[in-house]
């Protein structure tokens, strides 16, 4: 059970229905996760703008949500490791082994998306501070400093929403069970 309210497109505060109702629009179920955030209007929309922004980034969708399932498994997020897995399969069309070795922490096979993980655990680890050697590493596998940066970001959309789940404490939606560590199969 949720340690903060579940707001809904009528009980949310004001500022926050409009983009409740998007949500629930987009995903056809309202997130526990955006539930919490519509206390605070801000937090919410910062959420939804980021996330926009970060669609926008030159890395594939596979490769963003290596970042999210990477640094929600640092996190601690099992809601956000659970609704990106979901994502990467899903859209992203990730292969279920892959992602499932991302939720262990494990080797995809795919040079890139290893490449990805690693220096988005790399860039966490250090807070930001990685050594040359991570960051030629990076580069070797084909990315550049803008994709450095864009892990930042992808990074950045992530603690806001790990750490807002961390602090509610949200159930996972029942949409999300299948990709559950541990329950998720390829």
């Amino acid at each position: 059970m949720s340690r903060l309210p579940l707001q809904t497109a009528a009980s949310a505060p004001e500022a926050s229905r409009a983009l409740v109702e998007r949500v629930i629009a987009n995903n056809g179920f309202l997130p526990n996760l955006v539930a919490a955030l519509a206390n605070a209007p801000v937090a919410l929309e910062t959420y939804l703008t980021v996330g926009e922004i970060n669609g926008r980034a030159s890395l594939t969708l596979a490769e963003r949500e290596v970042v999210q399932i990477t640094a929600a498994g640092i996190h601690g997020c099992e809601f956000c490791v659970s609704g990106h897995t979901a994502l990467a399969v899903k859209k992203a069309g990730l292969a279920p082994a892959a992602a499932q070795a991302l939720q262990q922490r494990g080797r995809t096979g795919d040079t890139r998306l290893d490449a990805v993980a690693d220096f988005t655990r790399a860039l966490i680890v250090a807070r930001g501070n990685v050594g040359d050697g991570e960051l030629e590493a990076f580069y070797g596998a084909g990315f550049d400093a803008q994709q450095a940066l864009e892990v930042v970001l992808g990074v950045s959309l992530a603690t806001l929403c790990n750490f807002a789940n961390n602090l509610a404490r949200n159930d996972i939606n029942a949409e999300l069970q299948p990709f559950r560590p541990g329950v998720f199969q390829p």
